[in-house]
């Protein structure tokens, strides 16, 4: 590449802490990285024209994980180890909510529902049948019950009679909170670099060479918040995982407000500027989505047409506005990997798809590494 004097001097000479991803992990580690050490040099890398894989591209929910998913949790993990999890996400978004403030990331605390689709008879009754026992092992945590039975209010079609009630979730705008972030990255003299792909790196033990496509240059300390783009980095322990999202065109009266979850959590919806916005799906095809590959199949959009028309707006005219797609990261465990991959490179990585609830804490654990 023909870099400058200027360019070299400024931006490629003594970086001190370079971060690949300007998602909320790699944000959140740049932004601790300044507290910790003000007169450092930061250095931002990320691939995409805007943050690439899930962070400008999730539905927004400020969620910790519903009834369903949590009695699937203690299915697979130990009580303890559920609840740690669980105590990970509600701390990440009081974190969240503290850096940037309720009104630069517009939370609404509307409450979470659990909607059970009619054919799913078998996890309605463990729900039910399993709500005291949740609710009493999170009570240490929120120091009240977080799940509540309620009768449907949305005239939702072809579901059970109650939904499950959290009030303890809520929902963001995921441009303003990504907005604010870069915002508060600019300011605290945090340099970023669009289009920029990291294709090799070198650990000397005194310092890090990063290769890009375009350039080449030397950094005391390289971090990776790349999540669903970091399967190679850290051997498979990180699987992509696509989700497929729609959102409506703007519905005059429309009534349904809070964050929705259906099937485990496999599909969700909410309400947005009067619109509903609806995702999910990987379900269908597990392989077929397993992908970093950004794009849309028929059959997932398809399914998600269908519960938009038969079950969420049975009633109600509509037209879909945009589709668009996302990159998780997801693996063999839920916990996240923030780990040194040598002596000067480490990583936080694999957020599970709660990202809006665990990254702003993978990012100041990852921060914290160095």
């Amino acid at each position: 590449m023909d870099v400058s004097y200027w360019e070299l001097k400024n931006w490629f000479a003594n970086v001190d802490y370079t971060v690949v991803g300007s998602g909320i992990v790699g944000l959140h580690a740049a932004l601790h990285l300044r507290e910790r050490f003000p007169e450092s040099k930061i250095l931002i890398l990320e691939k995409g024209a805007l943050p690439e894989g899930a962070s400008t591209k999730n539905a927004g929910f400020a969620c910790f994980g519903s009834l369903s998913e949590i009695i699937e949790d203690l299915r697979n993990y130990s009580e303890e180890e559920v609840v740690q999890l669980i105590q990970k996400r509600w701390n990440g978004l009081n974190l969240l909510r503290k850096r940037l403030s309720d009104a630069a990331i517009d939370f609404k605390p509307y409450g979470g529902y659990e909607v059970f689709l009619k054919e799913d008879e078998s996890t309605y009754a463990e729900c039910l049948q399993k709500l005291p026992f949740i609710n009493e092992i999170l009570r240490p945590l929120f120091k009240s019950d977080v799940f509540a039975k309620e009768v449907d209010r949305f005239d939702f079609k072809g579901i059970h009679e109650y939904l499950i009630f959290n009030p303890f979730e809520g929902q963001i705008d995921t441009g303003n909170m990504m907005q604010a972030l870069l915002k508060e990255a600019v300011t605290n003299n945090i340099l970023i670099l669009n289009r920029q792909t990291v294709t090799d790196y070198h650990d000397s033990g005194s310092g890090v060479q990063v290769n890009t496509t375009d350039f080449s240059f030397t950094s005391k300390k390289l971090l990776f918040a790349t999540n669903g783009f970091a399967d190679k980095l850290t051997q498979g322990e990180v699987r992509p995982a696509r989700a497929q999202v729609l959102i409506t065109e703007p519905i005059p009266n429309l009534d349904i407000k809070g964050t929705f979850h259906i099937d485990g959590g496999y599909y969700y919806f909410r309400n947005i500027d009067n619109r509903i916005l609806l995702g999910g799906g990987r379900n269908l095809d597990f392989e077929g989505e397993a992908t970093s590959e950004f794009g849309l199949t028929e059959k997932i959009q398809n399914r998600l047409e269908q519960l938009l028309s038969e079950v969420i707006l049975p009633n109600t005219e509509y037209k879909i506005a945009h589709r668009w797609s996302g990159i998780m990261g997801l693996g063999s465990h839920k916990k996240p990997i923030i780990e040194q991959l040598s002596e000067n490179v480490c990583c936080g990585v694999r957020l599970g798809g709660m990202g809006v609830a665990i990254g702003s804490l993978v990012g100041q654990e990852l921060a914290d590494l160095v």
